[in-house]
């Protein structure tokens, strides 16, 4: 609740305070209505569309993070919800006649409002084109929650094996090569145990949408158990694929991630492998898989110990 506030401070502060200002205005300016005078069919439809636009924008506003684009959804309710609220006014407060003043501030703010939702859902749609395209990588077909994992979140080794399956006969069906490409994060343990856990979870966060970032669209990107995450590349060769995986790795030996304690860089190093399918099951597949991985850690070790 508190971030909620601190995030969104200065949107409900304004409506409150032109609120306020346009109570003080009408009862400066006009007389209240007797009880018997008040027309309370109004009260009800204007009060209640009021009601229902504040609670748009505190979903609004519980939702989304700041920026642009709540910014301007956020500035288009609060002026609709003053308009009604200019409405509402009007049903109990008695202005001369002579005064035009009520009606700019009741009909000005509406047409405003909208003209501002109207900006806010088009960069809205083009945010959520972004997002569906990064998405894209991460999911496909179907969507189960028990299947992702929660800390990235990517598809887990479950959901990866049903996705394969499916790659798999649909490559032979299209005559197409598929591979796979395996990246593991090099003694990612010694990051959990000198910064600690959280440390580690926000490192393969950070490394996941990295790799997103590095993929095509096409690609689909997993998270098996620990610092392990595998890439699906349909209608890839194992010459592209590793090409891909190069490009991967140094993506993550690029990766200036900073620590949360003290802002220091962590400096990251992955080991990277390619399995290009052939007639075989997804296990079997897997399986290969990890041996190149193996491999390759093993050509790694007496690089390691020259360095050190």
């Amino acid at each position: 609740m508190k971030s909620f506030l601190r995030l969104h401070l200065f949107t409900l502060l304004g409506l409150v305070l032109a609120a306020n200002l346009g109570l003080h205005i009408y009862l400066a300016a006009g007389q209240i209505k007797p009880w018997a005078a008040i027309k309370w069919l109004d009260v009800l439809g204007e009060g209640g569309s009021m009601l229902i636009w504040l609670a748009w924008l505190i979903m609004l506003l519980r939702a989304r993070p700041a920026g642009r684009v709540t910014r301007l959804l956020a500035s288009g309710l609060c002026c609709i919800a003053f308009s009604w609220w200019m409405d509402v006014l009007d049903e109990f407060i008695w202005l001369p006649e002579g005064a035009l003043w009520d009606n700019w501030l009741e009909n000005a703010p509406m047409p405003i409002g909208l003209l501002l939702m109207t900006f806010g859902i088009y960069h809205l749609h083009q945010e959520q084109q972004a997002i569906s395209a990064q998405m894209s990588k991460r999911e496909r077909l179907f969507r189960e929650h028990r299947l992702f994992d929660r800390l990235t979140p990517l598809g887990s080794a479950q959901y990866l094996r049903q996705q394969l399956q499916m790659a798999l006969e649909q490559s032979e069906r299209d005559n197409l090569p598929l591979s796979l490409v395996v990246i593991d994060l090099d003694d990612f343990d010694a990051i959990n145990q000198r910064y600690g856990q959280a440390e580690g979870d926000q490192v393969l966060q950070a490394v996941a949408q990295l790799l997103l970032l590095n993929l095509r669209p096409q690609d689909l990107l997993c998270r098996l158990a620990g610092d392990r995450f595998i890439a699906l590349l349909p209608g890839t060769g194992e010459r592209q694929a590793r090409q891909l995986a190069d490009e991967l790795q140094q993506a993550v030996a690029s990766l200036a991630h900073k620590s949360q304690r003290h802002g220091e860089r962590l400096h990251l190093q992955a080991s990277v492998a390619v399995a290009m399918a052939l007639e075989e099951t997804p296990e079997q597949l897997l399986k290969r898989l990890n041996l190149a991985l193996a491999r390759a850690k093993q050509r790694l070790e007496p690089v390691r110990d020259l360095a050190s």
